[in-house]
């Protein structure tokens, strides 16, 4: 396929970013969108120039000019888009968190692998080059075994009552709008934590407002990891090992730098398609030159559409999976159910 065809399922803000950014891919085409009333999807359509607007859902998933459809809804209603589209034979890029929980992000990624229908989480932090390519210095050992990871996500609010972060219904809370993306970052790098502690001050609603999470392995790693609705955090990430260290500036889920420090050496700034002094290796083009933000992962769409991949190597569905495993044992802890769970 030489155009790939979008739609965009919700209408909210996200939905809005993402648009405006793949609109700027010549290999893009956005087709239709649509919303769970007719008014929203033809106000969307009109901003964006889209030819279809769909007053549900359903409409959109049935929609055979559509290829891959991107769901931007709340993540309380990912499992019930996401499903839809599956089983209408349509490819899906649904947002973080996947799901409210990790019983509906195991059906999503059974249903997606019993139809041979492409799925993947939007962790658009994974397909980031910058961040590719530190995850590759690592594993080639630059700074050795890992012993411990640091992020933190945190916002200042306040919101108003009746806000989505403040709504169990909704899926509220610091952890799964925030803490998805610190505990991503640490999973990325170490895989599934064989042990997940957790403390949180709670809303007078039940959802988390201010969370710190420990994290072990096998190995010894510790992540230390936090998130808030409550305070405007550094947002920044850390990997230390054995013999040397990275930082990430503010903005560590989309970053343009990292920093390696290593002993005896001075701080090397690294950005997409450079290398450290002493390390050897491919110059890394993979064709993401130019791409921003959100589209590194349309593009990572695209290109597992084309070579007729279900999934994608960069956002692994069981990875997808793990992450959402260690948020339900971290809201066990501190305490925090939605709305049905059992």
């Amino acid at each position: 396929m030489s155009t790939v065809t979008w739609g965009i399922l919700a209408t909210g803000g996200i939905a809005s970013a993402f648009t405006e950014q793949l609109r700027e891919l010549p290999d893009a085409e956005v087709v239709a969108v649509a919303s769970r009333s007719a008014g929203p999807a033809e106000e969307f359509a009109a901003r964006f120039g889209i030819p279809r607007a769909y007053g549900s859902w359903a409409e959109l998933a049935k929609d055979d000019d559509v290829d891959v459809v991107y769901v931007a809804t709340p993540h309380s209603a990912h499992r019930a888009a996401a499903g839809l589209c599956l089983e209408a034979g349509r490819a899906v890029l649904c947002e973080k968190p996947f799901t409210l929980n990790a019983a509906e992000a195991t059906e999503l990624a059974e249903l997606a692998r019993s139809r041979n229908r492409f799925l993947m989480e939007a962790m658009w932090m994974y397909c980031n080059p910058v961040m590719r390519r530190m995850v590759e210095l690592v594993r080639d050992g630059a700074i050795g075994e890992i012993r411990t990871v640091h992020a933190d996500f945190g916002i200042p609010g306040p919101f108003e009552p009746g806000h989505r972060l403040l709504d169990p219904a909704r899926g509220g809370g610091a952890l799964l709008d925030l803490g998805v993306y610190p505990v991503s970052f640490a999973q990325l790098l170490l895989g599934e934590p064989a042990e997940v502690q957790a403390r949180a001050l709670l809303t007078p609603e039940g959802v988390d407002a201010n969370t710190g999470i420990l994290l072990g392995w096998e190995s010894g790693a510790l992540g230390v990891l936090s998130c808030s609705i409550t305070a405007d955090t550094p947002m920044t990430a850390a990997v230390t090992g054995s013999v040397g260290r990275i930082e990430l500036p503010r903005g560590f889920f989309h970053p343009e730098l990292f920093v390696l420090h290593r002993p005896g050496r001075e701080p090397e700034e690294i950005v997409a398609g450079s290398r450290p002094t002493g390390m050897n290796g491919a110059d890394g083009s993979d064709g993401t030159a130019g791409l921003t933000g959100m589209q590194h992962e349309a593009a990572e769409v695209m290109r597992c559409l084309r070579a007729g991949e279900t999934e994608s190597p960069l956002v692994p569905l069981d990875g997808t999976l793990a992450v959402m495993r260690t948020l339900d044992t971290a809201r066990e802890r501190i305490g925090v159910r939605y709305p049905g769970e059992v």
